[in-house]
């Protein structure tokens, strides 16, 4: 559940965000045409997605399948060039669903996921971008592939299961620098031959722009604060 924001706010923010991307990105002697900015809208209602489009937001992103399917279709009847993403844990049995439903999903973290999605992708024709999701800080709570696993782990999905994978994603530990984090996530990414990298939140996506940021996921810089539901 959001709080409340104004969209004359949202809009503010995402020029701001967006001229933020620009400088990050010139910085490293990149275009920011070359890096895609996700408004993570989970625990945002309509409305405040509604303001975004105005502002000329078409790339959305969304941690829960059941969240997303009861804001974006509607959405979509009218606005049939956005593009969503699930950016959070995608739980076998809702697979089916989040192939129809996405447009990329960056949560690949377990073969009995690939297969599933492999299965799926191929019943319904239709192929979402996939992200491996790394968990390079190894922590026991998060999701994620363990970084010495995951150049195999990229193998199994492409080689054995026939996904076309397109890039990796990571969520830095809390107390920890997050550009390490996003070197290594990089490091991963050319050595398995990936050209997407799915790094950088709404504290340190400048930070992730700089080490190659394909895909920054920004929410709260966007659509401010989200309240507990």
């Amino acid at each position: 559940m959001s709080l409340s924001i104004a969209a004359s706010d949202i809009a503010a923010n995402l020029a701001d965000v967006r001229a933020r991307i620009a400088k990050a990105a010139e910085a490293a002697g990149r275009a920011a045409r070359d890096v895609a900015l996700i408004a993570v809208s989970k625990g945002h209602d309509a409305n405040a997605v509604q303001a975004a489009i105005a502002a000329g937001q078409r790339v959305f992103g969304e941690n829960r399948v059941q969240e997303a399917k009861g804001k974006f279709p509607g959405l979509r009847d009218s606005h049939a060039d956005l593009e969503l993403h699930l950016i959070g844990p995608l739980q076998t049995n809702k697979a089916r669903e989040a192939v129809a439903l996405f447009d990329a999903i960056h949560s690949v973290d377990r073969v009995s996921l690939a297969e599933t999605l492999a299965a799926e992708i191929a019943r319904a024709g239709r192929a979402p971008k996939l992200f491996i999701q790394v968990n390079t800080g190894e922590e026991p709570q998060k999701a994620g592939v363990a970084p010495r696993e995951a150049l195999a782990f990229v193998r199994q999905c492409q080689d054995q299961l026939g996904l076309k994978i397109s890039g990796l994603m990571c969520i830095p530990p809390e107390d920890e620098e997050p550009s390490l984090h996003f070197s290594l996530l990089a490091k991963i990414a050319r050595d398995a031959g990936l050209p997407e990298l799915s790094m950088g939140m709404s504290a340190d996506y400048e930070a992730a722009i700089r080490l190659g940021a394909t895909h920054v996921r920004v929410g709260t810089a966007i659509f401010g604060a989200r309240m507990k539901a």
